[in-house]
């Protein structure tokens, strides 16, 4: 019997990269949606490179910039505020797609769900989230965002 190992080592070391990678991802997205959920908003906003672009599908334009974006997240948590409400991001089924430049494509599913101060929580909305990723002065960020929701699709 022969057994091949030629190129086992790299692609070994290759799955390795990639895993942490992946996690390093998931991470990104742990962190910026419970910074968003805190309403954070400047912190949130910091996730994002200073010309970012995040189009939504309710919106008629995409929110540009990182002022753009803090401003948004602002209205929706008084949003919030004066309906009593609590919503929460859920992200998962995340795909990573590294690209010759350096930047990473990624798509995932999102659920939104609220919670009505003294209800139960239920999901608002199902959508799928398609991000671009740069690395800028060592930590990911996004550049560009485009979410679609199921029930508008």
């Amino acid at each position: 019997m022969t057994v091949e190992l030629v190129g086992t080592a790299e692609r070994t070391l290759q799955s390795q990269k990639f895993a942490t990678l992946y996690a390093e991802v998931q991470q990104f997205y742990a962190h910026q949606m419970q910074i968003l959920d805190a309403h954070d908003t400047e912190r949130w906003a910091g996730t994002f490179t200073e010309d970012a672009v995040f189009e939504l599908p309710f919106l008629p334009e995409p929110v540009r910039a990182r002022a753009g974006l803090a401003g948004y997240v602002r209205a929706g948590a008084a949003r919030q505020r004066r309906a009593g409400s609590r919503l929460n991001h859920w992200v998962g089924m995340l795909d990573v797609q590294p690209q010759e430049d350096g930047s990473l494509h990624t798509r995932c599913s999102a659920l939104v769900h609220v919670t009505p101060s003294g209800g139960s929580a239920k999901v608002l909305y199902v959508c799928v989230m398609e991000d671009v990723l740069v690395r800028t002065r060592g930590k990911w960020r996004t550049a560009h965002r485009r979410v679609t929701r199921d029930d508008l699709a």
